[in-house]
């Protein structure tokens, strides 16, 4: 008997024909395709390639971070793409979690209790639930909001409502939901907005936010009995991380505390964690233009503090290539709003460039430390020969006073560094100069003041000095390679030197500005 006609006579040949076995063998063939074809497309996002980091180094000595970039140009995000969301919490038992997501940061909802203690956005996990559109904690049918989380890639923020209790010296936020929910669920959170980036982090504390089933278990806490009684809602964040370079006290503090706050009209207490008397000096009128109470430095706190409603965390752009952007996209307010803030908070007197009656004035930022310029008197005079009124000024007096001088002015000229931050000042319809120390980095100058000045209502011109080394140089060809060399490598290449401007080569750069704020006069 041969091969075939043995395989013929097993248990299935005698229950199908040499017809049937061909249509069904056929058909296994297609439901092996298709649930191949299925695999793929659920797991896709998982096999994409990995990000390239990059070495975006910030400004400012010792304050540095690294950004995260696709090797792609990054595509613009709308709202059905892209949908920051709330967390359902259904867990029968107590799940302590650090809030984490996908790569499209979509937020998961996760059953897993031996979670990780560890800070990281990404750790071993059971199945996912991804929650594409915003959801809310409620009690029962009642659909009362208790609890919304949203996680983005920059921040996370949580609000909860309903009977909040807040203990500062354990960094502990409790509350109550009612026996719909049984158990616990815990999150860890550092209420700061750079999230990814550890250097910064490691200097937010961590506060744990809880939620119990009821009431009576908030009152059988130690702490957690009520001493101080709020009528308004909440908000918490840190002034660790990065907070004393200006240009992070701005993109990480000051203009999400102002996407997050302004909706309350002042009726908000403010409970910060990290306590820094020299930003809270700096920046108080801002603070006092927020909120209508004096703030509380909660670390301090061995009593609890009640509140109808607490936010932990600040809103902000969830993109880490967009700085010191509001896109309304994604909040209520814009940039127009927040510079217009500021001009009501600091009593600023200029909207919008008006020459109708004077020449144009333009600011020098000078600089005491590295990336200072060398020949700051040629570079007034040439301003002044262009038909500037000139004004050099370093940025060290007290912010509301330096913050009425640049307002003052229509251009601002600066190198590379913190002080530019000051642009937000500036009139509508201004000029922002900046100069980079050797050319290469760009992308860096772009998306810290280039992209930022543009969404101000503000022109933005560059100018880079390439004349040390040449643009054949590998620091002005290749700075990926200087990158990989460490952070000292870049900072000690790129932004520790003086500078000395070519003043042939840059008045017509000088002429230019000159010439935009003309025809925008007429």
């Amino acid at each position: 008997m041969k091969e075939k006609d043995l395989l013929y006579n097993t248990i299935l040949a005698r229950s199908f024909s040499k017809n049937e076995q061909k249509r069904l063998g056929y058909g296994a063939f297609i439901a092996s395709i298709f649930f191949v074809f299925t695999l793929c497309t659920i797991f896709k996002p998982y096999l994409s390639p990995l990000p390239i980091v990059e070495s975006q180094l910030s400004v400012d000595v010792g304050l540095r971070m690294l950004r995260i970039s696709e090797t792609h140009k990054p595509k613009a995000l709308s709202s059905s793409n892209y949908t920051t969301s709330q967390s359902n919490i259904t867990s029968n038992t107590t799940n302590t979690q650090r809030l984490t997501s996908s790569e499209d940061d979509k937020l998961s909802v996760y059953n897993d209790t031996s979670l990780p203690k560890n800070h990281s956005d990404s750790f071993n996990r059971t199945t996912p639930t991804l929650i594409s559109k915003e959801q809310v904690i409620s009690d029962g049918n009642m659909m009362e909001e208790t609890v919304k989380c949203k996680k983005q890639s920059r921040t996370e923020v949580c609000e909860l409502n309903g009977d909040v209790r807040v203990h500062g010296k354990s960094a502990t936020i409790r509350t109550a939901i009612t026996s719909a929910f049984s158990g616990n669920t815990t999150w860890q959170m550092r209420p700061y907005a750079r999230k990814r980036d550890s250097g910064a982090m490691n200097n937010v504390r961590e506060w744990t936010v809880k939620l119990d089933k009821n009431a009576e278990r908030l009152e059988n806490a130690n702490f957690s009995r009520c001493v101080t009684n709020h009528s308004v809602p909440a908000i918490v964040f840190s002034l660790g991380g990065y907070s004393m370079n200006n240009f992070h006290a701005f993109a990480d503090i000051v203009v999400p505390l102002f996407t997050t706050a302004r909706r309350f009209n002042g009726e908000v207490q403010f409970l910060v964690t990290n306590k820094n008397q020299a930003w809270i000096n700096k920046f108080k009128e801002i603070l006092r233009s927020l909120s209508n109470y004096d703030l509380i430095h909660i670390d301090d706190e061995n009593e609890t503090h009640c509140f109808p409603t607490v936010i932990v965390g600040l809103k902000i752009h969830p993109e880490y290539f967009k700085e010191l952007t509001i896109d309304s996209s994604f909040s209520e307010y814009s940039m127009s709003d927040f510079r217009r803030f500021l001009r009501d908070a600091y009593s600023l007197r200029n909207a919008a460039v008006d020459l109708r009656r004077r020449r144009p004035r333009i600011m020098i930022l000078s600089r005491a430390g590295s990336r200072a310029f060398t020949n700051t008197d040629e570079i007034a005079n040439a301003a002044g020969e262009t038909g500037f009124e000139v004004m050099v000024a370093e940025a060290s007096t007290g912010l509301a006073s330096f913050a009425e001088t640049v307002n003052s002015c229509d251009v601002m000229l600066g190198v590379h560094g913190a002080g530019l931050t000051n642009m937000v000042f500036l009139p509508e319809n201004a000029v922002v100069i900046q100069i980079l120390p050797i050319g290469g980095f760009e992308w860096l100058a772009e998306t810290d003041f280039g992209r930022p000045a543009k969404g101000m209502n503000l022109t933005y011109l560059e100018y880079s000095l390439v004349r040390k080394y040449g643009r054949d140089h590998e620091i002005v060809r290749d700075p990926l390679a200087v990158i990989k060399r460490g952070w000292m490598a870049f900072k000690s290449t790129y932004l520790v030197q003086n500078v000395t401007v070519d003043i042939n080569r840059f008045k017509p750069l000088l002429a230019k500005a000159f010439e935009l704020l003309q025809k925008q006069s007429l």
